[in-house]
């Protein structure tokens, strides 16, 4: 028995330590397989539209090599030795400092750093209604429509209001004076938003505001595709079909003068009879 229980021991030792030999090899194979790590630089804390980059605001973290964002950097140093930058996007805490969400060296946070090439800048005049109750912020996409009416309409001349959609995904850069698209405390009623477009499309909407009013309606986000618009005019509020016209009375027909009965008629007597005979009169 000691004999058969010593062999039965030796031979579990000999198979554990076959087991830490295959484990440690698949470790290390796994070792060589993994990427090495890196560095990202990220926001040591929140920062809005505007905030100069400074080494106090910005630290390193560890990254995998791999799967560096586009347009990160790896260390402090290569974002700030260029020169002097600031936040263009609102960034959170431990979010990846990326370079299209921050001035190029030496530019200054404005407005003009977020427009893309060949855009334009336009304001549009808005109120609680025509800019959605405030609740269009910067980043959104929305609609831009013209509302107005004509003194006449044709003979008729009455006048006929209607609403035509002149631009569509047009996105929002500023409401009032705010370009920050995570805006920490609610958004009063805006009076005016900034849309960048086109020079064409900036010419339209400054043609518009002078003949009509303009209203801003929301996209859903993410939204790219442009529907088909029409104009819309007061007949298309009503619901169902339209009102048959009610035809005007015709004037009342002249009534035929009454024939004349030009026929006489001669009566002649012989006796006791009695004999009548019809005359026609002719002109």
């Amino acid at each position: 028995m000691r004999k058969s229980s010593m062999l039965l021991l030796c031979v579990a030792v000999v198979m554990g330590l076959l087991a830490a030999m295959l484990i440690r090899t698949w470790l290390q194979s796994q070792s060589r397989t993994q990427p090495n790590s890196s560095t990202v630089v990220v926001a040591s804390a929140s920062m809005a539209f505007g905030t100069p980059l400074t080494e106090d605001k910005i630290k390193e973290l560890p990254w995998p090599a791999g799967n560096i964002p586009q347009g990160a950097f790896t260390s402090k140093k290569e974002l700030l030795s260029s020169g002097r930058r600031v936040v263009l996007t609102p960034f959170s805490a431990n979010e990846p400092i990326l370079a299209s969400k921050i001035t190029a060296p030496g530019q200054r946070g404005t407005l003009s750093a977020l427009l893309e090439e060949g855009m334009r800048a336009v304001t549009v005049r808005v109120d609680d209604v025509r800019g959605v109750g405030g609740f269009i912020l910067p980043g959104d996409r929305v609609d831009v429509v013209l509302i107005r009416g004509d003194s006449s309409d044709g003979a008729s001349g009455a006048g006929r209001n209607y609403a035509d959609v002149i631009l569509q995904n047009v996105k929002v850069m500023a409401v009032d004076q705010l370009v920050n698209e995570r805006p920490d405390q609610p958004n009063l009623v805006a009076k005016a938003v900034t849309l960048a477009v086109q020079s064409e499309q900036a010419q339209k909407i400054l043609l518009a505001q002078n003949i009509g009013r303009l209203s801003l309606t929301l996209r859903q986000s993410g939204e790219e595709s442009d529907a088909v618009s029409r104009r819309i005019t007061e007949k298309d509020l009503v619901i169902g079909p339209a009102p048959t016209p009610v035809a005007a009375p015709s004037a009342p027909q002249a009534q035929p003068a009454p024939r004349r009965n030009d026929a006489a008629t001669v009566v002649i007597i012989r006796g006791l009879k009695r004999e009548e005979y019809p005359v026609v009169h002719h002109d």
